[in-house]
């Protein structure tokens, strides 16, 4: 399988190459030529099999220079028990007879970002080798909250790699930032960034597309790649859990073969939902993608109106890591949408750049309708629903699957639908413990680990034992600089 840019079309490599690269240094986003498809007899064939062996035969579609036994030991080592609190690895819960969720936070860090970040370092250290690499790789990483502490638990220590964290300050939960600024590993380093995700977003895209900076870190005997969902590596593992809970809905005998199933997504950078789309187009009966945002609407307004337009307030929201007016991945499903058409996307992507918004074409934008659904829910909306969740079902959420779960809601009141629906949980309630305590009535501790305590004692719901591991560790990394510095942290991290 090859892959190209986003924005050249002529540019051509292997997939160990675009997952070691991460980013194209034209600055659009490596994608596969082709999106290989899977038929009833494919699925019917992981029914019965383990999320491992259902992680290695999905992506061997797609990572055609690496074999199956190599993938197979991969998803081994990323989703064992060791990890991974239960070995469904991405159990489906349900909630209702039309109603699922699909909880992805059973990793390391509690976070859905555990699902590719577990994968990458493994996928990323096969391909230096494979492509006779011999300098460090150093992985930029822009977060909202949840990518740092994941990327640098996958990468931590791991040989031939670095890896810099850059997040938003005053930007990420309690607890996020508890787990990023204690992390453990010789090779690892963090730093806040003033301002919000997008600041930091774009602060990495602009050092990754610095041909000067790139030429001085070579002289260093380094190289620059992303972990975040900007990198290949990061979207294909995702591709998996949506492929693997139409699995378990067969296997449960909540669906019948060839059923159409929706998926609502809280949705920021746009990688996650973009996975389901692949998966869609892959031939996995899905019917609507549901995209839920928080009060940062930018997506919801382009899926109604064509219009991108991030020409507007930045929230700060109780959902941090939907807190993005500038979602990346939404360049792929266009460039995918627009019929591979480099030039129209560099035209969008452009306008982004300069403009600050860009409007699709008519075609795209009656694609977009076809496939996607879009709406946002408040705060009062998300507090809302997680008071309801606790209520009245007896299931504790935190605050970014309260946004899917009300925008699933304003769904079904909008179209009838009543597709069975699954709905994407991406971060344990602990994790944002101040705000889910607050929905609850409750006034929260200020202490990211007296907030643990006052949970669990609240409703006894199990505190994750990585989560509970934090108490007592020493915070290691203080740094805090504006945008405009960032590449002189790099420098200074690779001295």
């Amino acid at each position: 399988m090859k892959y190209y840019s986003t924005r050249d079309t002529a540019l051509r490599m292997e997939s160990a190459e675009a997952v070691k690269m991460g980013l194209s240094r034209d600055g659009g986003l490596l994608t596969p030529v082709a999106i290989p498809q899977i038929d009833e007899a494919f699925i019917t064939g992981l029914v019965q099999e383990n999320y491992q062996v259902r992680a290695a035969k999905v992506m061997g579609l797609y990572l055609t220079d690496y074999s199956y036994d190599e993938l197979l030991g991969f998803a081994n080592n990323a989703y064992g028990t060791d990890k991974y609190d239960t070995t469904a690895v991405a159990p489906m819960r349900k909630v209702d007879d039309n109603t699922h969720c699909l909880e992805l936070w059973h990793g390391p860090t509690s976070a859905f970002k555990d699902m590719a970040l577990q994968m990458l370092p493994q996928l990323l250290s096969a391909a230096l080798k494979k492509t006779g690499e011999t300098k460090t790789a150093c992985i930029l990483v822009a977060t909202s909250g949840d990518t740092g502490k994941a990327a640098m638990e996958g990468f931590a220590n791991v040989p031939q790699t670095k890896i810099m964290v850059f997040y938003p300050q005053d930007g990420v939960s309690a607890v996020q930032e508890k787990q990023m600024v204690t992390q453990e590993g010789d090779n690892v380093g963090v730093c806040a960034v003033v301002g919000n995700f997008d600041d930091a977003q774009s602060g990495v895209k602009r050092i990754f597309s610095d041909e000067t900076i790139r030429e001085e870190l070579a002289g260093k005997g380094y190289f620059l790649s992303s972990a975040n969902s900007i990198n290949w590596g990061r979207i294909l593992p995702q591709v998996v859990y949506y492929i693997s809970a139409y699995c378990d809905l067969l296997k449960t005998g909540d669906i019948a073969m060839g059923d159409k199933v929706n998926f609502c997504v809280p949705t920021g950078n746009f990688g996650d939902i973009l996975a389901a789309y692949y998966a869609k187009r892959m031939g996995l009966p899905v019917g609507k993608l549901i995209c839920a945002s928080n009060k940062n609407d930018v997506l919801t307004e382009f899926l109604n109106t064509g219009v991108y337009n991030r020409n507007r307030p930045f929230h700060t929201t109780s959902s941090p890591s939907m807190d993005i007016l500038i979602s990346s991945n939404l360049e792929r499903l266009l460039f995918d949408l627009s019929g591979e058409d480099d030039a129209l996307i560099r035209t969008y992507m452009t306008a982004l750049a300069t403009e600050g918004k860009y409007t699709v074409s008519d075609g795209i934008l009656a694609s977009l309708k076809d496939q996607y659904w879009g709406g946002y829910c408040d705060e009062d909306g998300t507090f809302t629903t997680i008071a309801d969740y606790y209520k009245n079902r007896g299931y504790l959420i935190d605050t970014h699957t309260a946004v899917a779960v009300n925008v699933m809601e304003q769904y079904r009141k909008a179209t009838n639908d009543e597709t069975i629906t699954v709905f994407v949980s991406t971060a344990s309630p602990y994790k944002f413990g101040d705000n889910v305590l607050s929905a609850l009535g409750e006034t929260p501790e200020t202490d990211s680990m007296a907030l643990i305590d006052q949970m669990y004692a609240l409703t006894g719901v199990a505190v994750p034992a990585r989560l509970a591991a934090l108490r007592g560790k020493e915070r290691r990394f203080d740094l805090s600089v504006e945008k405009a510095e960032m590449d002189n942290v790099v420098h200074n991290f690779l001295q």
